[in-house]
C-alpha cells in the first residue's frame, strides 16, 4: 500500500536540505507544514534553547480513528553529521548514493521520509489506528540531545519505534551506554634547548598514559577510544598543557565504569610520576578530569509488547526481522529511560558517517510496509 514512488520523491527533498546538527530548521519546517497538510497538530518544542540550535523537536499527533487502540510513537532525527551540505545524491537503479562529496543523509532522513509516508497511506487507506505521535528530533548526531531535552510528559504514547539504523532485517533492543571523558594534564614550559630539565611535558604524560590504557575492543560488550589530542606549540618549549577527548561504551553499565575509571587512572598514574624543582619550587604534574555519562543502555526483552507487535508485523509480510544488540547509541537509548518502551528498526542505510554513504530504495519501501503493519496491528489492539 506503500506509494514508493512519492516516498523516493520525499526522500530525495530531504536529503538535498542542509540539516547539520544544531542548524534543522528548514527541515523541521517542511515537515511541520507536510504533518499539518494530513491533518496533524505540530508543536515545536523548545529543545534548541538548551543546545543552542536553531529549531527544537517537532512533535506532531495525528488523531486516532480507533480511539479504542493505544497511541503509538514513532521517531527519527534530523540532523546530519558533516560534510551533509549541499549533498547531489547519484541514482543508479534501485541505489542512490552519495555523489563523493558528503555524507548522503540517508541517517536519519530516511527515517524521517518512512514516517511521513506511512501516516499519508493510513490517512488514504482508512486504516484504523490509535492516535500517532511522529517525533522528529534534532542533534541526535552531538550526544542525543534533542531526546534528551523532550519533555517525555506531554506524549501520550508508551511505545513505539525508533527509525535510524542499517538493515531493515534487524530490530536493536539492546544498546551500550557512553560516556565522555575530557582530561587537560597541566605541566610546567621551559625552553626545550637551554631547561629541558626544568620542564614537564604533557604530550609525554599523555603518550605513557596512553601506551599503558586499553582502547579499541575491550571484550565482547565494551570498546573505548581516544578520538582527540590537542598539545603544544614551538618546537623550542616545553609543552605545559595537553588536552585529550574520549570515550567509553559498554552494554554492561558496570563494565562502562571500570573502563571510565581504568582510562582516569592512566592519565593520573603517569601525572603523578613527574615533577621539577625551579628556583627553589617543588612543580608537579596535574590532570584535570571531566567524566559524564553521555547516555545509559537500552535494554528491551524479546518478550516485551514492542519487539512482538514489530516480529508479528513483518512475519505477515513474509519478512524476517531479528532482535540484535548493536554498539551504537540513539534516540531510543534516550527514550527507554524516560519509560517509552522502544526499539531501533532499520531502514536502510548504509555506509553512514562517510561520503561513501548509500541506501537501497527497496530496503527503504520494505521498512515502510513494516512500519506501516505494525501502525494497523497496533490499531486492532484495545487500550487495557
Amino acid at each position: 500500500m506503500i506509494n514508493e514512488a512519492r516516498l523516493k520523491e520525499h526522500f530525495l527533498d530531504l536529503i538535498t536540505t542542509d540539516s547539520h546538527s544544531r542548524k534543522e530548521r528548514e527541515v523541521a519546517l517542511k515537515l511541520k507544514a507536510v504533518m499539518e497538510e494530513l491533518g496533524a497538530s505540530v508543536e515545536i518544542d523548545a529543545a534548541d534553547e538548551f543546545v543552542g540550535g536553531n529549531t527544537g523537536n517537532v512533535i506532531c499527533r495525528l488523531p486516532a480513528n480507533n480511539p479504542a487502540a493505544p497511541a503509538f510513537f514513532l521517531a527519527a532525527h534530523m540532523d546530519t553529521v558533516i560534510p551533509g551540505e549541499r549533498v547531489k545524491p547519484v541514482i543508479e537503479g534501485n541505489i542512490i548514493r552519495t555523489d563523493g562529496t558528503t555524507i548522503l543523509g540517508g541517517d536519519d532522513k530516511s527515517g524521517c521520509a518512512i514516517i511521513v509516508e506511512v501516516i499519508r497511506t493510513l490517512i488514504e487507506k482508512n486504516i484504523p489506528h490509535g492516535e500517532i505521535e511522529a517525533v522528529f528530533t534534532i542533534c541526535e548526531e552531538v550526544g542525543l540531545l534533542g531526546a534528551k531535552f523532550l519533555d517525555a510528559t506531554r506524549l501520550n504514547s508508551k511505545y513505539g519505534i525508533v527509525l535510524d539504523s542499517d538493515d531493515v532485517g534487524y530490530l536493536f533492543i539492546k544498546a551500550p551506554a557512553s560516556a565522555h571523558m575530557e582530561w587537560t594534564i597541566n605541566g610546567v614550559a621551559a625552553h626545550a634547548g637551554m631547561a629541558p630539565d626544568k620542564g614537564i611535558s604533557t604530550i609525554k604524560i599523555a603518550g605513557e598514559a596512553l601506551a599503558n590504557m586499553k582502547l579499541g575492543k575491550i571484550d565482547h560488550e565494551t570498546t573505548a577510544n581516544i578520538g582527540f589530542i590537542h598539545g603544544g606549540g614551538p618546537t623550542n618549549i616545553i609543552p605545559n598543557k595537553t588536552v585529550l577527548h574520549g570515550e567509553a561504551r559498554s552494554l554492561n553499565e558496570a563494565k562502562l565504569d571500570e573502563q571510565v575509571a581504568h582510562m582516569d587512572e592512566c592519565f593520573k598514574a603517569a601525572a603523578a610520576r613527574y615533577q621539577v624543582e625551579v628556583e627553589g619550587k617543588v612543580l608537579s604534574a596535574s590532570v584535570e578530569s571531566h567524566i559524564e555519562r553521555s547516555y545509559d543502555s537500552m535494554n528491551l526483552s524479546k518478550d516485551s509488547p514492542i519487539v512482538q507487535l514489530v516480529i508479528r508485523a513483518a512475519r505477515n509480510l513474509e519478512y524476517q526481522v531479528q532482535p540484535m544488540e548493536m554498539m551504537g547509541g540513539c534516540d531510543a537509548n534516550i527514550f527507554n529511560k524516560k519509560g517509552l518502551s522502544c526499539a531501533n528498526l532499520g531502514t536502510g542505510m548504509r555506509a553512514i558517517h562517510t561520503v561513501n554513504e548509500w541506501l537501497d530504495v527497496r530496503d527503504l519501501y520494505r521498512a515502510a510496509a513494516i512500519v506501516l503493519e505494525i501502525t494497523r496491528l497496533n490499531g486492532q489492539l484495545t487500550v487495557a
